[in-house]
């Protein structure tokens, strides 16, 4: 999963900045807010993608294995 793209920032978005984006999806698509069918699961994937960046060691071995694969292609 790429987590930068369901956050909708850049890969090298600051921690205030991931904080941002996470707190305007879930804004946008908690299910309590958005009847759209999706929004529980867009709200969950936001908060995984969340979770995940937030961790700074998690974060540095995305950055590799992203790295990796492109190295692959």
């Amino acid at each position: 999963k790429d987590y930068y793209f369901i956050l909708g920032v850049s890969r090298n978005a600051s921690s205030t900045e991931i904080k941002t984006a996470y707190r305007n999806g879930c804004k946008q698509f908690h299910p309590d807010k958005n009847a759209h069918p999706d929004a529980h699961l867009l709200f969950m994937e936001i908060h995984e993608a969340y979770e995940f960046l937030c961790d700074d060691e998690n974060r540095r071995l995305y950055h590799i294995s992203i790295s990796k694969s492109n190295q692959n292609k």
